[in-house]
């Protein structure tokens, strides 16, 4: 097995047959798996385990094997191949070189919202915790075959599309509706899911979606990551109706704090608020996981969420990448091996 990728994500799709959880991808070498709406984080993690499964059998019956991380170790995003379809095609002609380039992977996490009026206040928000997600997925270190110096390589890469990285710090929805409207009156975009931001609302099912993650190699991790977003959008939205001001930092702030995640990781020291405090990520981790247990335990994820610090106390999965490559002698096969190896249904 040569561990590179392998462009055959459209006959696994037709073997398939028409399903709604597993979707074309912009590559021809990745499938998108999709959960149904969950209630809680363990019937989310079921439903996403059984899709697996399946997909799984297929892949392995054509000689193949599933892998998710951020980014390939070293495959070359000059062999890939682009799905057919107008929209990857345009995206394409638009963003040329960066665009050709964004072999690249990462886990969307939707929460369903009660009211519009709540989501730019709790997006806004919820930017405080985004070196903690992203510290905590970092699976891409490695950028065709060269140790990037990064945790997170892909979430450097996507920022370069247009629409993407940070979202505005909106306060209301008509700000929002507003920003709508001269994006598509100006041509940037058609469609709203033509807004990339990191974290974004999606009008058409009512919730905030987090794309902060990179891709995530294995479903315990991927539980307890599900776990940590659901009860932070729970409890800024609990806080909300009890009359409280959600706490924001400086945009300069959030935008550091993004760069010092994807370069450092869990080693990364972040600044908390406005006030320019800073601290270790992982030490505001074992606080911020204290102050969530009951709001987890209320949702069913309290288990889940537990595994969180596991994370970071056992290595994320930019580290135990190069780990593994050290122990290789520097051969990236064998981090794919490990990668393949994590991804135990």
């Amino acid at each position: 097995m040569t561990r590179d990728l392998a462009n055959e994500a459209a006959a696994v799709i037709a073997e398939l047959g028409e399903t709604p959880h597993v979707h074309k991808e912009l590559l021809r070498n990745t499938v998108e798996v999709v959960t149904g709406i969950c209630d809680t984080v363990p019937q989310a993690i079921d439903d996403l385990h059984g899709t697996l499964t399946t997909v799984q059998r297929i892949v392995h019956a054509r000689g193949m094997e599933l892998f998710c991380a951020g980014t390939h170790p070293f495959a070359e995003w000059e062999m890939q191949q682009l799905t057919e379809g107008a929209r990857y095609a345009e995206l394409i002609k638009r963003t040329q070189w960066w665009g050709r380039q964004m072999l690249i992977w990462g886990v969307h996490v939707h929460v369903g919202i009660s009211s519009a009026h709540k989501v730019m206040p709790i997006i806004t928000s919820l930017l405080n915790q985004y070196p903690h997600l992203l510290a905590l997925s970092a699976s891409s270190p490695y950028w065709d075959g060269e140790d990037t110096g990064y945790a997170s390589n892909r979430a450097m890469m996507f920022q370069q599309l247009p629409t993407a990285g940070l979202p505005f710090h909106f306060q209301k929805w008509s700000d929002f509706e507003r920003f709508v409207y001269d994006q598509k009156k100006t041509g940037i975009i058609d469609h709203m899911n033509e807004i990339r931001w990191d974290i974004r609302p999606s009008p058409h099912l009512g919730t905030i979606e987090v794309r902060i993650f990179d891709g995530v190699s294995n479903l315990a991790e991927l539980g307890a990551l599900v776990a940590l977003t659901h009860s932070l959008i729970v409890d800024l939205d609990r806080r909300l109706d009890a009359g409280e001001q959600l706490p924001t930092m400086p945009p300069w702030h959030v935008q550091e704090n993004k760069w010092r995640a994807a370069r450092y990781g869990l080693d990364a020291e972040i600044i908390l608020d406005a006030d320019s405090n800073e601290r270790l990520v992982t030490d505001d981790l074992d606080d911020l996981l204290t102050r969530l247990q009951p709001v987890a335990a209320s949702l069913g994820c309290a288990d889940e969420l537990a595994r969180v610090e596991s994370i970071y106390r056992r290595g994320g999965s930019y580290q135990r990448q190069r780990r593994v490559a050290e122990e290789h002698d520097g051969d990236l096969r064998a981090v794919v091996d490990g990668l393949i190896g994590e991804l135990v249904l």
